[in-house]
């Protein structure tokens, strides 16, 4: 395969939008594996994650970011700060709203688009919720709030539009080289997708405030050759006493219950056998402190 040729692209599309809105179910689906985790619950995303797809005529970079929304913690305000950082220096920005809400007129995202200096697409996700005399009335709201490079309806969740959303994003991208080699999807490390899949393990088991006071810390990540087996050790901190009783569970269930449905996607992603041990470890109030934040991996 030449990739030499003048017609080869690449560049940095960064995706931004409210919690919950599917950016990162779209990413899993753009690169074609699950790179980012997802669940029900808004602000599951915490930091940028990149996510590569290479074709024979391009690469393209995704960014996948936090969900934009009104910081108060000091999480909070790093999260959105990752997703406001995510759109310079790149080539094009995807806003992803819903088609089920109402018109995104005067939020946080706005006064992110206004610095942008690069192409807008709006990707209109969730369109198989709505009936399309909806979604017209919608898509001509939006086309008169600015200028967008294009507007595409999509479903992130069944494939619908994505095909015309590449395209509309690779039309965005500059000729340029390939950055990463083409089986390479992601350029995460195996520790911080191990502590993000446990982290959604527990994020799909617990509720109210216990999932957003939650850190994963992977302490041991290391092979066995002679049992042929990684041994990973792992640390759920949490921010209350009440929520370490909860994540462990009558009889240490619920702590056993997030260890094997993270171990088999682990397995499953990985492909390796694997021995997994959580430990829970409470750390008061870690998401309005600088020091522990930057420990967990969060600075």
């Amino acid at each position: 395969m030449n990739h030499q040729q003048k017609s080869f692209r690449s560049g940095f599309i960064a995706i931004i939008g409210r919690p919950n809105v599917g950016k990162s179910t779209l990413l899993n689906h753009l690169v074609g594996q699950k790179i980012a985790i997802t669940s029900p619950k808004p602000q599951t995303t915490r930091n940028r994650i990149l996510g590569i797809l290479t074709r024979d005529d391009a690469q393209l970079l995704f960014l996948d970011t936090p969900g934009i929304h009104e910081a108060k913690s000091s999480l909070n305000r790093y999260m959105v700060e990752q997703a406001r950082t995510a759109c310079q220096d790149v080539d094009a920005v995807l806003w992803l709203v819903e088609a089920d809400r109402e018109v995104d007129e005067h939020s946080l995202v706005h006064k992110i688009l206004s610095q942008v200096r690069t192409p807008v697409i709006l990707g209109i996700n969730k369109v198989d919720l709505v009936a399309r005399e909806k979604l017209l009335p919608m898509i001509d709201v939006y086309r008169k709030q600015r200028d967008y490079a294009a507007i595409v309806p999509i479903s992130a969740l069944n494939g619908t539009g994505t095909d015309t959303l590449l395209e509309v994003l690779l039309d965005q991208l500059p000729e340029g080289p390939q950055y990463f080699p083409e089986e390479q999807v992601t350029d995460l490390p195996e520790r911080f997708i191990v502590a993000e899949i446990i982290r959604e393990q527990i994020l799909n088991r617990t509720r109210e405030e216990v999932p957003y006071g939650v850190a994963v810390v992977v302490e041991q990540f290391r092979e066995d050759s002679a049992k042929n087996l990684v041994l990973i050790d792992a640390v759920i901190n949490v921010e209350r006493d009440s929520h370490k009783r909860i994540i462990v569970g009558k009889g240490g269930s619920m702590i056993r219950s997030i260890g094997k449905a993270a171990r088999l996607e682990i397995e499953r992603l990985l492909g390796v056998k694997l021995y997994l041990e959580l430990f829970v470890k409470v750390q008061k109030n870690w998401t309005g402190s600088d020091r522990l934040m930057k420990e967990f991996g969060y600075r």
